[in-house]
């Protein structure tokens, strides 16, 4: 049980704080700086772009003004700024960067070459729709775009779960058993640039925490030459990524041992994913991001009227937590999944997807709505997330494919 209970675990759960924790008021972006100041790594290669500019704009005044012994590298797009990236990794750096959108999107060749490398790099990314047409609020459509790139993916559902996240996905790149990049995301706009009040860690405390990076291979290790980027055809291209595929799979394990001693440390335990009111619910919604804080109101006013309503908020995309999201969710009857992309495969959206080749795996069949939700930006009420489980609560069985997946809030 108690095992049970530590994977189900994410923000919420608090322990004893090794340091007196410090409050101050920060937007996501600035919160993600912050994080970065306090790595301090040694090269950060960044192009700016909306709405994670400042999130590169303010590490760079720190860098300006001496406060980190960061090497920053301004580059002609981001494209360049993956690419320099994986030159400062491949060369022993720890290595960071940030972006967002058609800026993740120029990057996605270069996505596939870290991960390929086994690179530990880790990005802040700030999650907003792709084009066309042109928009800069948020959806996942960015996020998703890369979910098979081979990096690790942790959302975040507010600023200090951002904070939270960068510092953890540092430790859980570097892993010896993983060695994989990693992006900790937050939603654009409504946290890169929404105002709350963080706890701000000590910065000696997150350094130990984070403790020196000592990485696995160096191309300046002259004692240890390897060759890195050869062609690697018919003879040795499977093995490889295969091998990339393992350390994803032993990310899973590390995940949750940084995170509790992260909680150890810092007073806040993470896992694969939180739940709320999980345990008698009838009717539960599956969601990313900052939508599940809107969620929690929603579920709580539907209990004060009797309706068992529950969510489990995913932090940790990749790698996928089936077999526990499927312990999860295996009393549940009704299941509304949230996805703020689309697959455009003309069956459900990259969330749903996952959840039900999950349950379908464990031969559990629940009634399962997808709902596609707030692309472009679009906002959701916590009355449209009532009317939601409702809804998914009430339903028929759904009688083909197509009734399974709901465009919520879209003027059909």
């Amino acid at each position: 049980m108690e095992k049970a209970i530590e994977t189900m675990s994410s923000s919420g759960t608090t322990g004893k704080a090794e340091q007196k924790k410090e409050f101050q008021a920060r937007t996501g972006n600035e919160a993600m700086a912050e994080a970065m100041r306090q790595i301090n790594p040694d090269v950060c290669a960044a192009y700016p772009i909306t709405p994670a500019t400042e999130i590169v704009q303010i590490f760079a005044n720190f860098v300006n003004d001496g406060l980190v012994k960061t090497e920053f590298i301004t580059v002609e797009s981001e494209h360049s700024a993956m690419s320099a990236c994986i030159g400062s990794a491949s060369s022993g750096a720890r290595t960071m960067t940030a972006t967002s959108s058609q800026g993740l999107a120029l990057m996605y060749e270069m996505l596939y070459i870290a991960a390929g490398y086994r690179l530990p790099i880790v990005l802040a990314e700030v999650n907003r729709a792709l084009s066309s047409p042109i928009n800069i609020h948020c959806d996942h459509s960015d996020t998703m775009g890369g979910r098979d790139s081979g990096w690790i993916q942790l959302f975040s559902e507010n600023a200090q779960e951002a904070y939270d996240n960068l510092i953890q996905a540092v430790r859980i790149a570097e892993h010896p058993d993983v060695l994989l990049p990693a992006w900790a995301s937050t939603d654009g706009f409504i946290i890169s640039h929404g105002m709350e009040n963080i706890e701000i860690y000590p910065d000696e405390a997150v350094r130990q925490f984070i403790g020196e990076y000592k990485p696995a291979f160096t191309l300046l290790d002259n004692r240890k030459p390897f060759t890195l980027g050869a062609a690697d055809l018919q003879d040795f291209y499977f093995e490889h990524r295969r091998a990339a595929y393992e350390g994803m799979r032993a990310a899973k394990k590390v995940i949750l041992e940084i995170g509790r001693e992260f909680g150890n440390k810092f007073g806040t335990t993470y896992g694969f994913f939180e739940g709320v009111h999980l345990e008698d619910a009838e009717v539960v919604m599956v969601a990313l991001g900052s939508t599940a804080g809107t969620a929690r109101v929603a579920i709580e006013n539907l209990r004060e009227r009797g309706i068992k309503a529950g969510l489990l908020k995913l932090r940790v995309f990749r790698p996928f937590p089936a077999e526990e999201l499927v312990k999860a969710l295996a009393h549940v009857p009704a299941i509304a999944v949230m996805d703020r992309s689309d697959s455009f495969n003309a069956q459900a959206g990259p969330l749903a997807t996952e959840i039900k080749s999950a349950l379908y795996d464990a031969g559990q069949h629940p009634k399962l709505i997808n709902y596609i939700y707030g692309l472009g930006g679009r906002d959701i009420h916590f009355k449209e997330l009532e009317q939601i489980l409702e809804q998914t609560l009430q339903a028929g069985e759904p009688k083909d494919l197509n009734s399974r997946v709901v465009y919520w809030g879209v003027r059909e």
